[in-house]
């Protein structure tokens, strides 16, 4: 097994474990900042929205992670920013008003009405981005690795 699989395994584990805390504390900052109350009932709603978003992108996480790099055709940040999706419908369902986004944020993401999309690894925590910088340089030595065969 390649280093680069092996890190993207930890890194899909570790996004896995963390994905449900990320949604909860999107959806708390956002409900709380507008209502200044935070019920049992929504507590509820988040901690489940965030298990799906878990179970949905974690496999997709894992898919791509774990493939041969000439099998993937997108990254872990672009099926991340994907998350966003859960707590923006737990905070829909509860009539949170979207925030004022500048005119580039709403053009490139136009589903995040609360502007929660994650940009960085580092949004999930400090081991998911420790994991995430090493997978992108195990990736990157293994692209520089197989040109360089090719070239051969």
């Amino acid at each position: 097994m390649t280093t680069m699989i092996e890190l993207g395994r930890e890194l899909a584990r570790e996004l896995e474990i963390v994905l449900p805390e990320w949604v909860e504390k999107r959806v708390r900052c956002i409900y709380q900042a507008w209502t200044r109350d935070w019920s049992q009932e929504i507590e509820l709603e988040a901690q489940e929205a965030g298990k799906q978003c878990a179970a949905d992108l974690g496999s997709r996480l894992r898919e791509l992670l774990e493939s041969d790099i000439d099998q993937q055709n997108t990254n872990p940040m672009s099926i991340l920013r994907g998350a966003v999706k859960y707590p923006t419908q737990v905070l829909k369902h509860h009539s949170v008003p979207p925030i004022e986004r500048d005119d580039f944020a709403e053009k490139v993401f136009p589903d995040d009405a609360y502007g929660l999309t994650p940009t960085t690894f580092l949004d999930f925590g400090q081991t998911a981005h420790e994991l995430g910088i090493a997978w992108g340089a195990a990736k990157a030595h293994t692209h520089l690795s197989k040109r360089r065969e090719a070239q051969n």
